[in-house]
């Protein structure tokens, strides 16, 4: 039904945790609305609806809308979720980081798999996520080959499933992408870091469709959906004290047998990480030559690359480790790290027994390959078991390698080391430094209650 008593209303401002514009009108006395991000945007719509009531163009009593906006709102979709994330992901993949593959890898699927219609012959939720993962999500090389019958199958009936990229524009589909994103395989919560990242990626990618003109805003702000908090600083928990520290790596050179040295060619690996606080994989990728090592004194590292674990799939050149510039700079920026004597000493006795692997990396395996993570780990953990009473063992002291370097940021900060100097070391900026790692360490509040006791029980003035 068609009519011409329409009258527009002011545009308001509502009072929600995001800020959001409503305009509202009457048509035929019923009352309709529509609610944007921007007042910008709101205003944008208002003018189109008093110039159509102006021109005497005829309003829909069922949507509330005259029949020029009536048309683009029935106007079929561009394209459907699973074709625009593909094009998403080729746009992506060539400038990601093979983590960041990943991350959008699984991302992908999730979102693909929330916004897939309820239709016959549906394959098992294992296939679906095999084909998104391994095969639709994935650049692969022109010399792979071909998916199995399952796979293909697969991937055809999603292409056909697969909602409209614009079903985002739906409150309640909106809702079960970002809730599926809160959520493991198995139901359980999702790590708020894993949901946070995969919020970001989804993020992204809508930010993608607003540039090709799907979207004129970003249809997720409009639901009130809080993700889980993440931890910003670092738990005073899992920060060793010097003495531990020492402890921990003397308990590493113990694990495995004499003979292959399982843990003994790791000793000056995890002291790298403490004493010179560096990231693991900057460990991993650090070079002879860029290694300063005198007979006394101080030396020094200067960092160039990385060799993060990533796997196969997300590497250009198929290798498990990928190699990258330092975080957060540029590819061929270099980072300069001063290392007490005592590291200097390790990494000279771990020079002299070890060597380094052909390409002149200091650490390396036992057949001469990349240090992976998976490897380091397991040492970690025999030796936590070895140096720790069974309390601080089921304590989140030391749980991760990474730790060793919230130790070492943690204790020159105590030390009283410029914080400029101490980010500098670090490769971290001073913002991150002073929310995330200044902090106290292990079995050092004993150290504040003496002073605090101290003062208290003085005399009064």
């Amino acid at each position: 039904m068609k009519s011409f008593d329409v009258r527009v209303w002011e545009i308001r401002k509502r009072p929600t945790k995001k800020p959001s514009y409503e305009v509202r009108w009457l048509v035929s006395g019923e009352t309709f609305s529509e609610t944007f991000r921007t007042k910008g945007l709101a205003d944008g719509r208002r003018s189109k609806l008093v110039a159509a009531a102006k021109s005497g163009e005829p309003f829909d009593t069922e949507t509330g809308l005259p029949d020029s906006l009536v048309e683009q709102v029935e106007a079929p979709p561009s394209l459907s979720w699973f074709a625009f994330a593909s094009s998403y992901l080729a746009m992506k993949w060539p400038d990601a980081a093979p983590n960041s593959r990943d991350s959008i890898n699984e991302t992908l699927t999730d979102v693909t798999l929330a916004l897939c219609e309820d239709r016959p012959d549906r394959p098992e939720d294992r296939v679906l996520r095999t084909a998104l993962r391994n095969w639709a999500f994935v650049v692969r090389a022109d010399d792979e080959p071909e998916p199995s019958k399952e796979v293909a199958n697969a991937l055809h009936w999603i292409g056909k499933a697969s909602m409209p990229l614009a079903a985002l524009k739906d409150a309640t589909a909106a809702r079960r992408v970002l809730d599926r994103l809160k959520r493991k395989l198995d139901g359980s919560p999702a790590g708020a870091e894993t949901t946070r990242r995969k919020r970001r990626v989804l993020t992204n990618a809508v930010k993608y469709a607003i540039e090709l003109g799907e979207f004129t805003e970003n249809p997720l702000a409009a639901v009130q959906w809080t993700p889980p908090k993440v931890a910003e600083t670092v738990d005073p928990g899992v920060v060793v004290n010097p003495r531990q520290a020492r402890e921990l790596l003397t308990a590493i050179s113990y694990v495995g047998n004499y003979q292959r040295a399982r843990g003994r060619r790791q000793v000056a690996f995890f002291a790298t990480i403490y004493y010179g606080g560096l990231r693991p994989a900057e460990a991993v990728g650090l070079r002879r030559a860029d290694c300063t090592l005198p007979d006394e004194g101080w030396g020094l590292l200067i960092l160039r690359k990385t060799r993060p674990t990533a796997g196969t799939r997300w590497t250009d050149t198929r290798e498990v480790h990928d190699h990258r510039g330092l975080k957060n700079r540029a590819a061929e920026e270099t980072r300069r790290v001063p290392i007490p004597p005592g590291l200097v000493a390790i990494l000279h006795a771990h020079l002299a027994e070890f060597g380094t692997a052909k390409d002149g990396r200091v650490f390396r395996n036992e057949r001469g390959g990349v240090l992976g993570s998976t490897a380091y780990w397991r040492v970690w953990d025999e030796a936590r078991r070895l140096a720790l009473t069974p309390e601080q063992v089921e304590s989140p002291l030391a749980k991760r390698p990474y730790d060793l370097r919230h130790a070492a940021l943690s204790t020159w900060l105590n030390a009283g080391v410029d914080p400029t100097e101490v980010a500098q070391r670090a490769g971290n900026s001073i913002e991150v430094l002073l929310s995330r790692y200044a902090k106290c360490l292990d079995g050092r509040q004993h150290v504040a209650n003496r002073r605090i006791e101290s003062l208290l029980d003085g005399d009064d003035d």
